[in-house]
């Protein structure tokens, strides 16, 4: 039997494939649909990620969202964090308040750096991520305010400012990856329901769109396991913009 995937369900499975190949490493994942897409990958095609409940714990079984039904598989306060973030074993997925074609990301401020007309959250530990390991990010809702030529302030560096490892943009339109030569943001793939049209306009930098796919859909397993266990409240329709 073959279910109708929902357009956060594409999301999800996105942002798994985001940590395909990554082996054993810490996954760090903020919000619904990230921490979906890293336990829907360990869960089957990357079984050795290492996944934290958020606090001080790694945890062994299929978490769902919103339970403290976790089988404890090790401890890492968060002292011990940096000293993952510093060897390079960690891929984490933020989000991001502006992004440029190099994956340069803003999450400090708005305007002028002198006189900055909105505040944020501040850089908080963007720079030591971008610069140590794996970094991809989630976007809920695409748009040319988000994707900008030129981010106000720089939090996360991007591949043309000594990142590491930019992998994947991941958004309620798109994947985005950076594997051209010059490492500049490349449309990888579309999800259903939206047109690389749409991607481009409302995109404010030039995307490189050449042999572009239809984003990959859930396997009647991966729907089983994001609607029955991971999931089964819901969650991710309510972090998504159709």
């Amino acid at each position: 039997m073959t279910f109708e995937a929902t357009l956060a369900e594409y999301c999800v499975v996105a942002c798994a494939e985001a940590f395909r190949g990554d082996g054993e490493v810490l996954a760090s994942a903020f919000g619904f649909i990230p921490t979906l897409g890293a336990r829907l990958a360990r869960a089957t095609f990357e079984p050795d990620l290492l996944l934290s409940d958020g606090e001080a714990y790694l945890v062994a079984n299929d978490l769902p969202l919103g339970s403290s039904d976790k089988v404890i598989e090790g401890w890492i306060p968060f002292r011990s964090v940096f000293d993952v973030v510093w060897g390079g074993r960690r891929h984490v997925m933020m989000g991001a308040t502006q992004l440029d074609r190099y994956g340069n990301q803003n999450i400090s401020s708005l305007g002028p750096h002198e006189k900055p007309k909105v505040q944020l959250i501040g850089s908080r530990g963007a720079p030591g991520n971008t610069v140590n390991h794996a970094t991809s990010y989630w976007v809920p809702n695409h748009s040319p305010r988000v994707f900008v030529e030129e981010v106000d302030f720089v939090s996360g560096v991007g591949t043309n400012r000594g990142a590491v490892d930019i992998k994947r943009i991941i958004t309620n339109l798109c994947s985005i990856d950076f594997v051209n030569a010059d490492r500049s943001a490349r449309l990888r793939s579309v999800h259903p329901f939206h047109s690389v049209d749409d991607v481009i306009s409302n995109t404010g930098f030039d995307l490189v769109a050449e042999n572009v796919t239809e984003s990959r859909a859930p396997t009647d397993e991966e729907l089983k396991l994001i609607r029955e266990v991971l999931d089964p409240t819901n969650l991710r329709d309510t972090e998504i913009k159709s």
